[in-house]
């Protein structure tokens, strides 16, 4: 065996010692979640992730690789949540509420904790369209705005671990409900009118406001949808007064206590 031969032949036990400290470090991962529920512990814990980053960071010191093995790190703890979403969600959440409830701001948190995916129907629609949610309002109807948003979720019934964060007028429609069910949880945010004015004073994308940007007509305008919000909720959380972490671990446990019924 020439040198060139022998070095590769350790750098192929290098690979298999690899493969199989990751297999035991996801086994880990699964065995964590498993204690957590087990004693109910708080799922998230982003302090943990912190602690992780800075003796990864006092391991590596000056190494010469280290800005490799930090990239290797940044996916081997990406794919770590990915193996907790699976445990925790083998199917979408599905985001609803009025406008200014913190869907926007929930989904990104989750996507940040469990490296789940996003959609955004607004977003998407907006972006499909080539103009804004106002300007289809304005241009074709809300009729059409709304049988895009059908659509959209029925598209969105292939996926799996995908959080769905939907427009405030989403769950009006029954169909859209139906559609949602199919492969997800319905978790309905909530929020006071004051909060909500806070919240979306200075949006100018706001179509269904129009003429009563206020406490007063947003309290209205909740009213009006709060019935049918609740027909299609599987679970509600409350955000007022809430850090987005609370939020999470509150959703988190009452979609686990509705899997476990």
């Amino acid at each position: 065996m020439n040198d060139l031969e022998m070095y590769r032949e350790q750098l192929a036990l290098c690979d298999d010692k690899i493969i199989d400290a990751l297999v035991e470090r996801n086994a880990i991962v699964e065995k964590i979640m498993a204690y957590k529920e087990e004693y109910g512990m708080p799922i998230l814990q982003p302090q943990q992730e912190a602690k992780q980053a800075a003796r990864l960071k006092e391991k590596l010191g000056d190494n010469k690789y280290r800005e490799e093995i930090y990239d290797v790190f940044r996916r081997i703890n990406r794919n770590s949540k990915r193996i907790q979403a699976r445990k925790l969600f083998d199917y979408n959440i599905i985001l609803i509420g009025f406008m200014g409830a913190g869907k926007t701001t929930i989904s990104d948190y989750l996507s940040t904790m469990f490296a789940m995916n996003i959609v955004e129907m607004d977003q998407v629609i907006e972006e499909r369209e080539e103009m804004s949610i106002q300007d289809i309002f304005a241009t074709y109807g809300e009729e059409y705005f709304r049988e895009l948003e059908t659509n959209l979720l029925i598209e969105m019934q292939s996926r799996k671990n995908t959080v769905i964060s939907c427009g405030g007028g989403v769950a009006m429609r029954e169909r859209n409900v139906a559609e949602m069910k199919k492969n997800g949880r319905v978790v309905l945010l909530t929020a006071s009118p004051e909060t909500i004015y806070e919240r979306v004073k200075d949006s100018n994308n706001r179509p269904v406001l129009n003429g009563r940007k206020n406490v007063q007509g947003i309290s209205e305008l909740m009213e009006q949808r709060r019935e049918k919000y609740e027909a299609a909720a599987d679970i509600v959380v409350n955000t007022d007064g809430k850090t987005v972490l609370q939020v999470c671990e509150e959703m988190i446990q009452k979609l686990t206590e509705m899997e476990d019924k």
